[in-house]
């Protein structure tokens, strides 16, 4: 293809240069480009953008070839024969802040940049094969047009309602293809939807034109490629408007990383496919696209890379470019950090290929060559070193081993490894400092961190232990968390490892298993191998808790026994009830009360009835001789208190 983008998933882009071949770009984690020339098999340029640890690179694709001036060129006469060499130039770079960088091979520099259009990350970018117009597509669900003579937007439409992974412009420049629920074919001219296709049920990675074919012809067809998917899957561009279905679909032991492909002019001619999985093994493909077929295809060969050991271990092939000898495949492989590149002659009559490298010798001879120029600084004894991520943070003084002096003494000859270092730094001796537990707590997480991935990667004991030993909940669920994707199932094997040995080193494994089970479930359930993956770890703690259910059980009906002996024991204990009042409470009534009682019920043991009923007619009398004094009345009750006073003494 004229223009390969790449989106970054759980590999790192990596894509060779359009047509020649001659370059290979690959982005690394903390966002640095390098340019490696095939020919030389050395490093070309090293570009770091000035954003690269907040704004990573996560998708690559070359630009068209450009003829190249390189300096002063004397006129040529009309006898000679114009060469025009064509090179790769400009490499565009989407990142995750939005913006995309163009890069030029030619002047070794960033060429421009664009931005001000997404307001998401860009998860994909291709080239117009013929103007200089560029394609983005991004989180924020739109695709912008832009115009790299102005450096600014030409048009930006929403192209779904979900983002936008994958981007393809078809050779002729009329027709782009994009992916988000599901694939559209759009028309350049109008920006109008010329096809719909059903897609695949996960987030589309790949698009590719497979034939240069014109539309009206039923003759155009395209491959898609998804995550955690194992087919690459064929579709027809039909003029009745029934191509909502793929035709053919190629099968993968694994989903697909990078394809390369030789599209195919007519029908006579066959499509060739170079097809890089995600377990590091290579398909090469071959068929003649002229309508449907039901099963799906196999590869005509399979490749795989190992090393020279006793135990031959496999080597990770990173990208593969077909060349012109349907036998020749140009490939790359090994690490990110220095990608070994070699044009092989692969033996098509045979299904399965493997091929023997001796990776270590190649690495160390292309690393004398390459980065011979730069210059390991001399670090002095008296130095300070600082622990990163703590601004002013000095590191902890420690007693001195044995040999340290000598090394002293040489330290300006030979440097001090890393192995070394590590050893002389001692973080615990942080925590007996005052006032400083928090931090501790943000050190030991970041290091739990980085010594967790560098224990899983080189499978050292003696740092997982030290990982694995802590107690603290909240330490390592921030461990967990700092975790990237693809560290989370060699994690799990680890942890399925540990829980079958010692049951007290089982007890620390649970509490890491159930904080990865609480932050990457998610991830975890969108694997499709995950019933294989995590099959052990499911039987094995199947059988530890068999047992479990009876003796629950048990445990209630000991449980309901102690409770009804404990509360026999206690019932005899408890001596009879005294009934008997132990207080007894008289409310005392006022002496107005005690009087209108007395008058109204006087007591029945009284003697005096005859008395009192004779001074009763006594005073009736008193009162019908003197109206006036009946009448009058009382300005208060200091007379009724007399008479009530004398009927108490009587």
């Amino acid at each position: 293809m004229a223009a390969d983008g790449v989106r970054y998933s759980l590999q790192l882009p990596c894509v060779f240069s359009s047509k020649s071949r001659q370059y290979l770009a690959v982005c690394a984690q903390d966002g640095r480009l390098r340019v490696w020339n095939t020919d030389s098999k050395t490093l070309h340029q090293e570009f770091v953008p000035s954003a690269h640890l907040s704004a990573t690179c996560t998708c690559i694709a070359w630009g068209p070839c450009r003829t190249v001036k390189e300096g002063p060129q004397r006129k040529k006469r009309k006898s000679e024969v114009a060469q025009v060499e064509e090179r790769a130039d400009l490499l565009a770079m989407g990142t995750a802040a939005g913006t995309v960088l163009i890069y030029s091979t030619m002047k070794g520099a960033l060429h421009c940049t664009l931005d001000g259009g997404h307001s998401g990350g860009v998860n994909c970018v291709h080239w117009h094969p013929e103007d200089s117009l560029l394609y983005s597509g991004s989180e924020d669900t739109n695709i912008i047009e832009w115009d790299l003579q102005t450096g600014k937007t030409r048009s930006k439409w929403k192209a779904d309602r979900a983002a936008v992974t994958s981007l393809c412009v078809s050779p002729d420049g009329k027709l782009l293809l994009s992916a988000g629920h599901v694939i559209k074919m759009w028309d350049l001219e109008t920006k109008e939807v010329y096809r719909k296709f059903t897609g695949h049920s996960t987030a589309v990675t790949i698009l590719r034109f497979a034939t240069t074919r014109p539309p009206d012809s039923n003759g155009l067809y395209f491959l898609s490629g998804a995550a955690h998917d194992r087919l690459l899957s064929v579709w027809q561009v039909r003029e009745d408007g029934k191509d909502k279905n793929s035709v053919v679909s190629f099968t993968l032991t694994d989903e697909p990383q990078h394809v390369d492909l030789s599209t195919s002019g007519r029908k006579e001619e066959a499509v060739r496919l170079a097809v890089v999985c995600k377990d590091g093994q290579l398909h090469l493909f071959e068929h003649f696209l002229n309508g449907p077929c039901k099963k799906p295809l196999l590869p005509s060969c399979s490749v795989q890379m190992s090393d020279t050991k006793d135990s031959p271990m496999p080597i990770l092939l990173l990208a593969a470019a077909l060349g012109a000898d349907p036998r020749s495949v140009l490939l790359a492989y090994g690490s990110h950090l220095q990608p070994v590149m070699e044009k092989v002659e692969i033996n098509m009559a045979e299904r399965h290929v493997c091929l023997t490298r001796d990776v270590k010798t190649t690495l160390s001879l292309s690393m004398e060559t390459t980065v011979s120029k730069v210059k390991t600084p001399i670090v002095s004894a008296k130095s300070k070193v600082l622990i990163p991520g703590l601004p002013g943070h000095k590191a902890p003084l420690t007693a001195a081993p044995q040999g340290t002096e000598k090394r002293k003494k040489d330290a300006d000859n030979k440097e001090i490894s890393i192995a070394e270092r590590l050893g002389e730094m001692d973080l615990e001796a942080v925590s007996n400092q005052k006032g400083a537990p928090k931090v501790e707590a943000s050190l030991q997480t970041d290091n739990f961190a980085v010594l967790l991935m560098q224990g899983l990667e080189s499978k050292d004991a003696n740092i997982l232990n030290k990982v694995f030993q802590t107690r603290k909940e909240a330490l390592i669920k921030k461990t967990v968390a700092r975790l990237p994707l693809p560290a989370v199932i060699p994690l799990v094997e680890e942890l399925t490892k540990r829980l079958q040995g010692h049951p007290l080193a089982a007890c620390l494994m649970v509490r890491w298993l159930k904080a990865v089970l609480m932050h990457h479930t998610s991830y975890l359930a969108s694997l499709p191998d995950l019933v294989t993956q995590l099959g052990v770890l499911y039987h094995m703690i199947e059988s530890r808790v068999k047992m479990f259910h009876k003796l629950t059980k048990l445990h209630g009906k000991l449980h309901l026994l102690t409770t009804q002996v404990a509360a026999n024991d206690s019932s005899t204990l408890v001596s009879e009830v005294d009934h008997t009042a132990k207080l007894v409470y008289e409310e005392d009534s006022s002496d107005e009360d005690e009087a209108s009682v007395d008058e109204a019920l006087p007591d029945e043991g009284s003697d005096h009835w005859e008395e009192e009923e004779a001074m009763q007619e006594s005073k009736d009398d008193e009162e019908d001789l003197d109206p006036d004094r009946r009448t009058e009345p009382k300005a208060n009750g200091d007379e009724d208190m007399e008479h009530e006073n004398e009927s108490e003494e009587e």
